[in-house]
């Protein structure tokens, strides 16, 4: 099944957009490079930190990358 989640535009040298589907803890990246990948898990106090990071490639980097099962979405 595919879950469409709404992103918004964000400030990092990474990261191009983010959105967050709480019913089904999606958490959605879009890179600057194009590729758009979900991570599954996420609760909503994390996509919130995220979202209020001062540095949100960073946050990104080090609490969700390596923590949380990602697929790539192929357009």
């Amino acid at each position: 099944m595919v879950i469409i989640v709404e992103r918004l535009p964000v400030k990092s040298r990474i990261l191009r957009s983010v959105g967050y589907d709480e019913s089904t803890k999606i958490l959605e990246i879009e890179f600057h490079s194009g590729l758009v990948y979900q991570y599954s898990g996420v609760i909503p106090k994390v996509y919130a930190d995220l979202m209020h990071s001062d540095e949100i490639g960073k946050y990104f980097s080090e609490k969700i990358r390596p923590r949380f099962q990602t697929k790539q979405v192929v357009k």
